[in-house]
């Protein structure tokens, strides 16, 4: 992501630059096109401020916050980004259709076994999965109409399966 940082009162601080930009490099893994943030840190009297506006390909999304210390503002701005792209996410993702993801996975049935034993009709699905973090996994399987999703754990590099359980939690199966 490309940050700018502007300092508005304050001297310039390489710390709270870096710490910005560290902080908004983890937002990379929710947005997939290349972003824009403009950083403003100030200080009013006692307030210290933060206020970011990140900007994607379809996404604007501004934060701001006070409070005494400025680091916490930027944590607590950047607390409010992180869950305005999440709710932005999971609406994109329902404009798209669950009638787009069932076209793109097809199901069909196959005949595996041999024809000297009973007949068994296996229904295959195709699936793409991407690399994301369980979190990230969980929001997806609020909006997708099926069962279960099968993705790469980003920390892991691994593939993972997130799945609904009878009773009514969520089990991961992940190998070892």
């Amino acid at each position: 992501m490309q940050t700018s940082v502007t300092f508005k009162n304050l001297d310039p601080s390489e710390s709270l630059k870096s710490y910005v930009t560290k902080k908004l490099n983890k937002f990379d893994k929710f947005i997939d096109n290349p972003a824009m943030a403009s950083v403003v840190l100030g200080v009013e009297k006692f307030r210290r401020m933060a206020e970011i506006n990140i900007t994607a390909d379809k996404l604007n999304i501004f934060g701001k916050d006070e409070t005494d210390d400025m680091y916490s503002a930027i944590d607590m701005v950047l607390d409010k980004l992180e869950k305005q792209i999440k709710k932005n996410k999971q609406k994109s993702r329902k404009r798209k259709g669950a009638s787009k993801a069932i076209g793109e996975n097809e199901i069909y049935e196959k005949n595996i076994l041999p024809a000297n034993t009973d007949e068994v009709q296996i229904k295959v699905k195709n699936i793409e999965y991407k690399p994301m973090d369980v979190e990230e996994a969980l929001l997806l399987m609020d909006i997708t109409p099926d069962n279960f999703i099968v993705f790469i754990n980003s920390t892991s590099d691994r593939v993972n399966v997130l799945y609904n359980r009878n009773d009514g939690d969520y089990g991961l199966i992940q190998p070892v």
